[in-house]
C-alpha cells in the first residue's frame, strides 16, 4: 500500500484490546489515536492499555472529539457494545468530520431489520459527509451469512439453506459467557430472555441479509432461544457450572417464503460443547454441503475480519454497508 491507513480505536475491552495488537503488527496502518470512556483508562499509552507490553505514543482520550482535536484520520475502528442506538451516537462525529466506520456492532451488520428509520438515517448521513459504515464480525458478518452467500455463487438454483454453528463457549472471554447465561439457573435463564436481555445478538440480522441478497419474500420468521443444561459439573477459566445449570444456550431463526421453508439458522453456544462446528447446506442446482470442523475462532476471526476489510473499506462508496456491498476481502499479509 503506498500509505499507512490512519486508524483511531474506539473502545479498548477485550475486543477492541484485541484489534489494537492486530493493528500495531500492521506495517500498513498507523494507529493515530485512541477511544475508551473508561476513566481509569484515559490519558495512559494505547499500548500499556491494549496489553502490548511497549508503548505505542498514543494516548487514551475519553471522548472522539478529543482523540480528532490534533490528529488526522481515515478510518475508525469501533468495538463497544451491540446495540445500534447506543452505537450511533458514538460514531455519528467521525462521519460528520468523513471518516470511514467499520464496527463489531453486531446490530450494524444489517441494520434495516430492527431499526429500517435509523438505518435511512445513518445512510443519508454517511452519503452526505463521503462516510462509509460497516458492521462485521465472524458472525454476524461472515459465517452465518457472508460466507454462506459466497458459497450461494456456485448455485444456478436454490431451494433452501441451512446453517449450523456450535460453539464451545468456554474458550471465549467472560462477558461472552455470561451473554449466553452460563450458571444461571434455568428459570433466571427463561426470565433474561423473556425480558431480552440474554441471547445472541446477530441471527436474525445474518437471516435478514441472506434472504434480501437473493431477493426472498420471507412471509414468516421464527425465532427461540433454549437453555442448554448441565449434566456434569464444567469448567471454563472463568466459571464452573454445576449439573442442573445453564451451560449456554441454543438459538435458532428460520423464515418462510410461499410457506415453505427456505432459511433456517441454529447457534448452539454452550461451555464444553464437545464438536464444535460450522455447517452450511445449500439444497439446489447443484447441492453444496460445507463443514468447517472445529468452528472457525470466534474472537480471532472477528478481530482479523476488521482488521482485513479496511482497504476495501476506504475503496467502497459512501453510504451504511453491509459486507455485500465491499470487493472480495481477504487477508491482508505482510510479504514474504
Amino acid at each position: 500500500m503506498e500509505h499507512a491507513i490512519r486508524v483511531i480505536q474506539y473502545g479498548i475491552g477485550a475486543i477492541g484490546s484485541s484489534l489494537t495488537r492486530l493493528l500495531a503488527a500492521k506495517r500498513w496502518v498507523r494507529i493515530v489515536g485512541a477511544v475508551d470512556i473508561d476513566e481509569e483508562k484515559a490519558g495512559k499509552d494505547l499500548g500499556e492499555v491494549a496489553g502490548l507490553r511497549r508503548q505505542l505514543g498514543v494516548s487514551v482520550s475519553s471522548s472522539l472529539e478529543k482523540a480528532l482535536s490534533d490528529v488526522d484520520a481515515d478510518v475508525v475502528v469501533h468495538s463497544t457494545v451491540s446495540r445500534l442506538r447506543l452505537v450511533w451516537p458514538q460514531i455519528c462525529g467521525a462521519v460528520e468530520k468523513g471518516l470511514d466506520v467499520v464496527s463489531s456492532c453486531e446490530e450494524l451488520a444489517y441494520p434495516w431489520r430492527r431499526h429500517p428509520e435509523l438505518a435511512h438515517e445513518i445512510d443519508e448521513f454517511a452519503k452526505s459527509h463521503g462516510s462509509s459504515v460497516l458492521g462485521t464480525g465472524v458472525n454476524p458478518g461472515f459465517v452465518m451469512d457472508s460466507l454462506v452467500l459466497m458459497l450461494t455463487a456456485a448455485c444456478q438454483e436454490i431451494e433452501a439453506i441451512e446453517v449450523h454453528r456450535v460453539v464451545d463457549a468456554s474458550t471465549r472471554r467472560l462477558p461472552l459467557q455470561k451473554k449466553i447465561g452460563a450458571g444461571m439457573t434455568v428459570e433466571e435463564f427463561q426470565a433474561k430472555v423473556a425480558e431480552g436481555s440474554i441471547g445472541h445478538v446477530g441471527l436474525e440480522e445474518s437471516m435478514a441479509l441472506v434472504a434480501d441478497s437473493l431477493s426472498w419474500r420471507l412471509d414468516a420468521e421464527r425465532t427461540s432461544i433454549e437453555p442448554v443444561i448441565a449434566e456434569k459439573t464444567t469448567k471454563s477459566s472463568f466459571l464452573t457450572v454445576e449439573p442442573g445449570r445453564v451451560l449456554g444456550l441454543r438459538q435458532t431463526a428460520r423464515a418462510t417464503t410461499r410457506g415453505r421453508e427456505v432459511l433456517s439458522l441454529e447457534l448452539g453456544m454452550y461451555l464444553g460443547a464437545e464438536k464444535p462446528l460450522d455447517a452450511i447446506r445449500i439444497k439446489g442446482v447443484p447441492n453444496l454441503d460445507v463443514t468447517i470442523n472445529g468452528g472457525v475462532a470466534g474472537d480471532a476471526a472477528t478481530v482479523a475480519i476488521i482488521v482485513n476489510i479496511l482497504p476495501r473499506l476506504l475503496s467502497a462508496r459512501p453510504g451504511l454497508l453491509t459486507m455485500r456491498d465491499v470487493s472480495l476481502p481477504f487477508a491482508v499479509l505482510e510479504a514474504l
